[in-house]
């Protein structure tokens, strides 16, 4: 195994222990950007020179026993729509041509102050309007999408040309590449990651999320990102280690009768239901669950997103509206003939579907199901045909089953199920209460171990068994 292989956790006890250069590390990964490069396309910026400054920085630290924490001498990849001070961002679009960032975006001030090495900006959709990244190849067949907007950032963790990456997620930006390419993606609480120095698609549904190789990584990342959770959120029941404990007696689990499960790929079902069945025998209840408004969550996310998108844009669309990519510009167009009013009532039924959802998680504790209803698709396919007849985009299929956490604002964590017969990831999600991160940090890790234990797959192959 090489260090680009190495997981944050195995990387960073390797680099506590003296076992392993942070400069070693960092060119590890520099290798492999430059293997996967051609193949893969998950940088627009690759920061080589930065990112071993960083590790040499790092490896005298360590030396002198000083080191700042897990992210010390860590290699980590950016979405090219988070600001990095003397550094690009383009977010993916001719219309930033020229523009180089003044100030460190927060999260970017964070890492570098935990001592994580940059090693680049990651492609994405032009600024993040779409579900695709089509400068980006999937990493376990580059013939087909790498999932978006933030498919570079998954791509890179995925191929091991980073440890661990940040991508934002107004729709499943994050948790979307993340099922399509087998990594872990996790969406926070709304607000609980600050924004500031990153470009927005929509303001009130953006996340700031994290791609890493397994749910253990997260931890150590959402830490050294995310301002102080209100006091009030903070329950007796959340670890303050996640997985520390993978016995899950009395954790109920909700199953989603509705909306999660429709219009879904019959292995991607399999595996999700199998999933929940390890988390069955670790102690977990399952409950079966009513998802509230489901008829109106697409509805609600454009009337949302498409009035916001072009608000943001509306200087620029009317100087240089050549400069966008005709999918974006159409989007961006049709916003400016959406009237206020259905802006507004997309605003009150968020608060409705909210309030259902508080509700929701009166009888359970974490929600399970699919994150995104199909794998990847060839590079080219743009609709899917179900069996029911019924012909769906394949950006609005992977938006479908990503948009309730968006709007309702609530932690959502993605983790590799299994595969597909084609040999293609899948990935349940995990859904909890607001500023429940602990826990579903604590329930992906429990199943992780579970699968990953001596003399068992590490992936679930078993048919699924739970009935309700």
């Amino acid at each position: 195994m090489r260090p680009a292989d190495l997981t944050l956790t195995a990387a960073a006890a390797h680099i506590r222990d003296r076992r392993l250069s942070p400069v070693e590390l960092v060119d590890s990964v520099l290798e492999r950007i430059e293997e996967t490069g051609p193949r893969l396309n998950a940088y627009v910026t690759v920061t080589a020179e930065r990112a071993r400054r960083a590790a040499r920085e790092a490896e005298r630290a360590v030396a002198a026993g000083t080191p700042h924490g897990p992210l010390h001498g860590i290699p980590v990849g950016l979405k090219d729509l988070i600001d990095v001070a003397g550094l690009p961002t383009t977010a993916s679009s001719r219309v930033r041509d020229g523009h180089v960032a003044e100030e460190d975006s927060a999260v970017a001030a964070r890492l570098a102050a935990a001592g994580s090495a940059l090693v680049g900006k990651t492609h994405t959709h032009e600024f993040a309007y779409g579900l695709i990244t089509p400068q980006t190849r999937n990493a376990v067949d580059p013939e087909r999408v790498a999932g978006g907007s933030s498919g570079g950032s998954a791509v890179a963790v995925a191929a091991g040309a980073a440890t661990f990456a940040l991508g934002t997620d107004t729709g499943g930006s994050v948790r979307v590449p993340a099922a399509l390419n087998g990594v872990v993606g996790l969406k926070p609480t709304y607000g609980l990651i600050p924004r500031d120095g990153v470009t927005s698609l929509s303001w009130s549904l953006d996340h700031i999320g994290t791609l890493t190789r397994t749910v253990e990584d997260a931890g150590p990342v959402l830490a050294a990102l995310a301002d102080p959770a209100p006091a009030a959120a903070a329950t007796p029941a959340d670890p303050a280690v996640p997985g520390a404990d993978p016995d899950l007696t009395g954790l109920r689990v909700g199953i989603p009768r509705n909306h999660f499960f429709d219009r879904v790929e019959p292995g991607i079902e399999a595996a999700v239901r199998a999933a929940v069945d390890e988390l069955v025998a670790l102690g977990a209840r399952p409950v079966e669950v009513e998802v509230p408004m489901a008829r109106w969550i697409q509805a609600v996310q454009w009337g949302l997103m498409v009035p916001e998108a072009t608000a943001y844009h509306e200087h620029t669309l009317r100087t240089a509206p050549e400069r966008y990519e005709p999918d974006v510009r159409v989007l961006l167009e049709a916003g400016t003939l959406l009237p206020a009013g259905d802006h507004l009532r997309a605003q009150r039924a968020r608060t409705l579907m909210r309030h259902g959802w508080e509700r929701l998680f009166a009888d359970v504790d974490v929600i399970a199901a699919p994150t995104v209803p199909l794998t990847a698709v060839p590079v080219g396919q743009e609709t899917v045909t179900w069996p029911d007849g019924t012909v769906e985009a394949v950006s609005d299929a992977y938006v479908r089953l990503a948009a309730p956490a968006n709007i309702t604002g609530v932690p959502a964590l993605s983790v590799p199920v299994g595969r597909s017969d084609a040999g293609l990831p899948v990935g349940m999600q995990l859904l909890g209460r607001p500023f429940a991160e602990p826990l579903l940090l604590r329930v992906g890790r429990a199943y992780e171990q579970a699968v990953t234990a001596p003399g068992r797959e590490t992936r679930p192959t078993a048919e699924a068994k739970t009935v309700l």
